[in-house]
């Protein structure tokens, strides 16, 4: 029976779905329909379970990425997994965990010529912690073999004093070595108001200030990346860039509040979206919002930007009607990302959903956004109250949609006609900051929802009291819970690579793998 198994999944794992990106596609839909091994009823059964764990040099916050049967040079073809870690390492291993040793491992630090991952002190914040390296999800072009890296560090010159980078790196999949013209120092400028309406002035990027948490996105030949704060140490901004993805050439700038400050990009760590059309859409934090009275500051709001004529920019706009009283309290929008929902009939074809940190639901309509309307979200095609909180993204499938909000259970809104309504309700409520469901399945059967939460509330420095706990649950009836297992030592905003018949889990300092045994 064992054996069965294992062929089972030798004879499949080269059949399914690349895992390329956050959230497994560029419309964040956190599911991978292309999963045939894993089914409700294995998952079910005592045949699931741990299988191994990759151990790696620092913690994993980016979500893993899955390349099957990759030709690594010298070692043949490999189902293959990359790590991103905070301490500024990008392993491939053999997704199967054939050995325990990585098929290659790229560092971007020498502590011996000063060069090293960034302090928790020296970033003021210890929501990551002890130190800042790689947070935000990579992003990969199997066409040319390239995955895009973000990452920071920090570097003392000979005359000894500590500096700050962030490079935009290409790797070569196969080797882990650099493309040609990689890597890239990451730098912009936008203008901001004048002063006395003589000076023209300028806010420029800061490489220690700014935080890159939103998973990268590829889109169209250009990777587009955002940054917020680190437990808000300013003064920062919501800056959002783009790059030739050949030639890494920066080929756009954002700032989403360039006359003020704040209205970062971070999203609970989920990916920018990107529609058919090029389009990109980002949700921003707490800052000033004057744009309906003509100004450029955009604190809690959904914007759609892209490319027209060459430049890069807003293209339209949603901001909630409280958006002042959601500023004031701490409560951001930008706590969770779009998920652009597929075409549906009625006279709102394309839609999206986000949700932030006071637990309202918005689906908005991305032709006609509604920018702002004084009174009452009127502007919105539907709003609908879940939890205190909603941190990260839902789950797209099957015309269902999986929230699991803070001081909530997991919640299953059906999609229909354009409208949301719910349709069932877990057993379990989760702390802060709740949890990121993805979902596995073949096509439109074998749904399953994975849930890695914190067993307790939050600690001062954001990581959970206990260890995590990985749970899955019947996609078709979330009321039923197939499996539940506490795997060591979590944290916040992670999500669950589901490819190839695994579940990767990336954790402190390790990788943890479930699967059939």
């Amino acid at each position: 029976m064992h054996s069965e198994i294992f062929l089972l999944i030798a004879l499949t794992a080269s059949a399914q779905a690349q895992v390329l990106t956050a959230q497994y596609d560029n419309q964040r839909t956190g599911a991978n329909i292309h999963e045939t091994v894993l089914t409700p009823r294995n998952v079910g059964s005592k045949k699931f379970g741990r299988l191994f764990v990759f151990p790696v040099d620092g913690d994993v916050y980016a979500q893993p990425l899955y390349v099957p049967n990759l030709e690594i040079a010298g070692k043949g073809a490999h189902n293959v997994i990359f790590v991103s870690t905070e301490h500024d390492s990008v392993y491939a291993f053999d997704a199967a965990g054939r050995a325990a040793e990585p098929l290659w491992q790229t560092s971007f630090i020498n502590p011996a010529a000063g060069i090293i991952t960034v302090s928790e002190r020296a970033a003021r914040c210890s929501l990551i912690t002890p130190e800042y390296g790689i947070t935000a999800t990579p992003v990969i072009d199997v066409e040319s073999r390239t995955m895009y890296v973000l990452v920071r560090t920090s570097e003392r010159g000979r005359d000894g004093e500590e500096r700050f980078y962030q490079r935009l790196h290409a790797l070569d999949i196969a080797t882990g070595k650099e493309k040609p013209g990689s890597p890239v120092l990451i730098r912009a400028t936008a203008a901001t108001s004048t002063f006395f309406g003589l000076i023209p002035q300028q806010v420029t990027f800061h490489a220690l200030i700014e935080n890159p948490r939103a998973a990268l996105l590829l889109s169209r030949g250009q990777v587009y990346i955002a940054w917020g704060s680190a437990c808000d140490a300013g003064p920062y901004h919501g800056w959002l860039l783009s790059y030739d993805a050949r030639t890494l050439k920066q080929s756009g700038v954002f700032n989403a509040s360039p006359d003020s400050e704040e209205s970062g990009f971070w999203q609970s760590d989920a990916g920018l979206a990107a529609d058919g059309d090029g389009a990109v859409y980002a949700v921003t934090g707490n800052g000033k919002f004057d744009a309906a009275a003509g100004g450029r500051d955009y604190g809690d709001s959904v914007l759609k930007l892209g490319f027209r004529n060459g430049a890069f920019g807003l293209r339209d706009y949603f901001t909630p009607y409280n958006q002042e009283a959601l500023n004031r309290s701490d409560v951001d929008l930008g706590s969770s990302g779009a998920v652009l929902l597929p075409d549906q009939p009625g006279p709102h074809p394309h839609l999206l959903v986000t949700a932030g940190k006071q637990g309202v639901v918005y689906l908005i309509d991305r032709d006609r956004m509604g920018g702002f309307h004084e009174g009452s979200d009127s502007h919105a095609v539907q709003t609908l109250k879940l939890g205190t909180g909603a941190f990260g993204a839902p789950a797209y499938w099957n015309g269902h949609l999986y929230y699991a909000n803070r001081m909530d259970a997991l919640r299953d809104l059906s999609v229909e006609g354009g409208k949301l309504a719910l349709a069932g309700r877990g057993a379990i409520q989760y702390s802060h900051p709740g949890a990121i469901p993805v979902v596995s399945a073949h096509g439109g059967k074998d749904g399953i929802v994975w849930i890695l939460y914190g067993k307790g509330p939050s600690n001062r420095d954001g990581h959970a009291d206990s260890d995590g706990i990985l749970q899955a649950y019947d996609a078709a009836d979330i009321s039923r819970l197939l499996f539940t297992e506490e795997i060591g030592p979590s944290l916040r905003f992670t999500m669950a690579t589901v490819a190839g018949g695994r579940v990767y889990i990336g954790a402190r300092r390790a990788v943890y793998v479930y699967g059939l045994r």
